[in-house]
């Protein structure tokens, strides 16, 4: 049975919008992280080198964006929890995802050498990640609404973003303090997790999702949550879509103008990446909202409702199922470079043969999420 809001209309129904953008977040998340070929890919389908913003660039704070909108119907029953059951709660949760992430960096757990089949050196799996972030973020926004209240996380929030800016200034290197070898966050990084346990995919043992940005990235759960919370008390109208489109427009224009001292900067999550991308998603749902709520055009949303249904486990099912594909093998490549050849370079252009394989194997976890749905079978954490 739905629960039922004052106005008579289901809960599921009213707040679809947020449904279809959260499946919109993961669907455009497996795409950009299983392409065909690294080396061929279409620009917008690429992060920024190091500063500046692509559209991929939003994907990710966007799905923290979504993980706040969830914490505005959650934390309505935390609130009223004791001290005990909600650390209880939310630290198991957080553990649980955190893990889950770890173990996807470790995962299939073995590798293939010269003389066979050996496990991995645990040593040297990478600590931090996506779910590893995303679990911080949100123990980090659940204590700072429980114990804050919301004026205190609207403080946390603006002091974050405000005092990240000489951090990563003063205590980076001098004359250039936001480049890739000399930021503040990797130092800290290497100084508590060190260099064999950071992502190595810049060139350098350096970790996207390290420990200081992890700061600056809770204000997106945060607006996430706060917009949340407005969109249920102004209701799906026009004049919400209105204040969202005024105030991600506002956030942009400040992004603009911090820009030429503080670089937008996805890898590094500056404050004015947060500004852009919080003022992009309430653009976003603002357009949701219009869409789906007020014109009432839901033909196309089941298909990223599905992804939305079951956002944790068929993320990571995108990241195991593509890691078998590469330790399996065929002759003398594996199966996920079989496919690639037999089935999309050798009729395709490389970069349009890179995209299609992301797409095909984005509907491929979809499948599963599709049967999932039909089956009743929903995965949370």
């Amino acid at each position: 049975m739905s629960t039922l809001q004052p106005s008579g209309v289901p809960l599921q129904e009213r707040y679809l919008a947020l449904d279809v953008l959260r499946g919109l977040t993961i669907a455009l998340m497996i795409v950009v992280n299983t392409p065909g070929s690294w080396s061929h890919m279409y620009g917008p389908f690429m992060h920024a080198a190091w500063h500046g913003f692509t559209i991929t660039d939003l994907v990710f704070p966007t799905f923290l964006f979504v993980v706040g909108n969830a914490m505005s119907f959650s934390m309505k029953k935390m609130e009223k929890m004791n001290q005990g059951l909600f650390l209880k709660k939310v630290l198991k949760r957080s553990f649980l995802i955190f893990i889950i992430g770890w173990g996807l960096n470790a995962f299939p757990f073995f590798d293939q050498t010269e003389n066979g089949i050996s496990m991995i050196n645990w040593g040297d799996v990478r600590l931090l990640g996506v779910l590893q972030r995303i679990a911080l973020c949100y123990l980090l926004a659940s204590l700072i609404l429980y114990y804050l209240s919301k004026k205190g996380a609207i403080i946390f929030s603006a002091l974050t973003l405000i005092a990240y800016w000489p951090i990563m200034y003063f205590f980076g290197e001098s004359g250039d303090p936001y480049s890739l070898t000399g930021n503040a966050a990797l130092k800290l990084d290497l100084w508590i997790i060190g260099p064999n346990n950071l992502y190595g995919g810049e060139g350098i043992p350096f970790d996207p999702e390290g420990i200081l940005s992890t700061f600056p990235a809770v204000v997106n759960v945060i607006a996430g949550y706060f917009a949340g919370k407005f969109i249920q008390k102004m209701g799906n109208t026009t004049k919400t879509v209105k204040y969202l489109l005024v105030a991600g427009l506002v956030l942009i224009a400040l992004c603009l103008a911090w820009d030429p001292f503080f670089p937008i900067n996805k890898k590094l999550w500056t404050s004015s990446y947060v500004l852009l991308t919080v003022g992009l998603d309430l653009i976003l749902i603002a357009f949701m909202i219009l869409l789906i709520e007020i014109l009432q055009q839901r033909s196309w949303t089941y298909p990223l409702e599905v992804f939305g249904r079951n956002p944790l486990i068929l993320y990571v099912l995108s990241g195991i199922v593509i890691s078998i594909m590469y330790f399996i093998s065929i002759g003398d490549e594996n199966l996920k470079a079989f496919i690639y050849s037999n089935a999309f370079t050798n009729w395709l252009s490389p970069k349009n043969a890179s995209l299609l394989f992301s797409i095909a194997y984005m509907l491929l976890i979809w499948l599963i999420g599709l049967w999932m749905d039909k089956k009743k079978i929903y995965i949370k954490v």
